[in-house]
């Protein structure tokens, strides 16, 4: 009898279904299987996954890391070419209120919804970034860049 079952499965066994169902379920902003808009709240994508890909710096689709200042939005990411042959990447779901809103500016992460400011590593400048958000590594290799957890 030591059975586990899921979240749902139990609300489904007290008589939820359809809409009440699913507003009991994401309703509460606390339930975290609903708060981050791309899955698992620790790697930044989605659910059971890391982040790791390759970008061509000679493909047309990436020209804009081609400068420095210049930044690109992949797989909910956002990768910036911070210098010469330096890049950062983090997550694009903004700590404040979890929407994807993240991009580069300024030499710095900023989400354009409220405000919020982070590093090049994620951590909050601001009080709506004092939670800072999740930074990747990012590692050039001639004219590839490689995007890892």
């Amino acid at each position: 009898m030591n059975e586990k079952i899921s979240r749902m499965e139990f609300l489904k066994s007290m008589g939820f279904k359809g809409a009440s169902l699913l507003a009991i379920y994401c309703g509460a902003s606390a339930i975290t299987s609903c708060i981050n808009e791309v899955g698992d709240p620790i790697t930044g994508g989605p659910t059971g996954t890391g982040v790791d890909f390759t970008l061509d710096l000679t493909d047309s689709a990436n020209a804009k890391l081609l400068n420095t200042g210049g930044y690109l939005i992949v797989n909910k990411i956002v990768v910036a070419r911070v210098s010469g042959d330096a890049f950062a990447a983090v997550t694009q779901v903004c700590s404040h209120e979890n929407k994807s809103k993240v991009i580069y500016r300024n030499n710095e992460f900023y989400c354009t919804e409220h405000g919020a400011r982070y590093t090049l590593t994620g951590t909050g400048l601001n009080s709506e970034g004092k939670k800072g958000i999740k930074a990747y590594k990012a590692q050039l290799s001639g004219t590839s860049l490689h995007v890892f957890a």
